[in-house]
């Protein structure tokens, strides 16, 4: 017998080889290298990142640049690596795209549920849709909520006199600074738009100054909160204002009255009313005659349950009246007369239409009116003026 024969019959004899043991992770790690192999071999290229791929080949090129890093999966899987995937260039952990983080992906690589396809995902978002959840969560107090508040206040009398309207977000609706949306229930003003930049896939954004009518603010990125409008079944834009024609140049002979600004003056014996009876002024819009319509101010408790005294009128043609009344109580909104009076029947009655404001500045708001500026300004009771809108 040969040394060669000798070898194969003490062959027969020797102890069995032993498989080497794999544990479920090494299992599981394979298994997910097999699946990027399997589409190396449909596509003819490595999985690439980017928000425009599908879903699954933005997992499968974030695994593989992670078993890149892992000295233990090279190890692991460099005898089944026949097409050269591992000698791919590292990324550097800081280098690491942002499509999942560490936990997002050891989940997907090590916490799959038995039995289930390597293909079934759960819980993964686009980076895109990651990060406009984190901006809408990321708010803070807005320090400076004053100044914007006279804003959401003017914005919601709009919307009730119909000045203003809301309409559907969408996908193609821009977004600019002055803008006033409907977020998850929440009025939203674009306060401040930067410097516009170009991201990764490509699209034009910047980083925002939002604030929130729950007095809070968030840098948001313009994409992000598109995204977020977009995808709120309730989200709205709100319209601009339009108080639609309000005066004509001038006033012919042939032209129709078709209405009437009023200020009246209280007589009512009600102390705080009698103490500034020079400055409570009543503010209004009518089609009628002014003086039937006053006529039973002392039954009715919108006038404060008491006589009144015309101050002065001012005639309007070609107008929509509602509209102007809307905008004239917006404009003094900040000195509203805050007094509940009981009606006749006892009733508690807070009268909305009475300002603490002198008849020289109503009469600058019929002139800013006449010359269109009325929109940008606000009365300030502090400097007893109107003050452009901001300041």
């Amino acid at each position: 017998m040969n040394l060669d024969e000798l070898s194969a019959e003490l062959q027969d004899f020797a102890q069995p080889k032993k498989e080497k043991q794999l544990t479920a992770r090494a299992e599981r790690i394979i298994a997910g290298f097999e699946e990027i192999q399997r589409f190396v071999e449909e596509h003819g290229r490595t999985p690439q990142h980017g928000e425009d791929r599908d879903i699954f080949e933005r997992l499968y090129a974030v695994r593989l640049d992670r078993i890149r890093t892992l000295e233990e999966c090279r190890d692991l899987l460099t005898d089944l690596d026949h097409q050269g995937l591992l000698d791919g260039k590292a990324v550097a952990q800081n280098e690491l795209p942002e499509e999942m983080d560490d936990e997002e992906l050891l989940s997907e690589l090590e916490d799959m549920a038995p039995g289930g396809e390597l293909t079934e995902l759960r819980h993964v978002r686009s980076t895109a849709e990651k990060r406009a959840v984190e901006d809408i969560a990321n708010r803070t107090l807005c320090e400076d909520f004053d100044q914007f508040r006279p804003l959401f206040k003017e914005v919601e009398a709009e919307l009730k006199a119909g000045i203003r309207e809301t309409r559907r977000f969408g996908q193609d609706t821009s977004i600019e600074q002055g803008n006033f949306f409907i977020l998850n229930g929440q009025m939203v003003y674009v306060a401040e738009i930067g410097e516009m930049f170009k991201a990764p896939n490509g699209e034009r954004d910047a980083r925002l100054r939002v604030i929130y009518s729950n007095e809070t603010e968030s840098d948001i990125l313009l994409r992000s909160l598109q995204r977020a409008l977009y995808k709120d079944e309730t989200g709205r834009r709100i319209t601009e204002h339009d108080a639609g024609p309000l005066f004509r140049d001038t006033w012919d002979e042939d032209d129709v009255e078709s209405g009437t600004i009023y200020v009246l003056r209280s007589k009512s014996q009600n102390p705080f009313v009698a103490e500034h009876r020079e400055l409570i002024h009543k503010i209004g819009v009518t089609g009628g005659k002014l003086e039937t319509r006053i006529a039973n101010a002392e039954h009715d408790a919108t006038y404060l349950l008491a006589e009144v005294e015309i101050v002065a009128t001012y005639k309007l043609a070609g107008i929509n009246r509602t509209k102007l009344e809307a905008l004239l109580h917006r404009v003094f909104a900040p000195a509203q007369l805050d007094l509940e009076i009981k009606d006749r029947f006892g009733h508690p009655v807070r009268p909305r239409e009475w300002f603490l404001v002198p008849i020289s500045v109503i009469d600058e708001a019929v002139d800013r009116i006449r010359d269109g500026s009325i929109t940008q300004v606000v009365y300030n009771p502090e400097t007893v003026r109107l003050v452009w809108e901001g300041f």
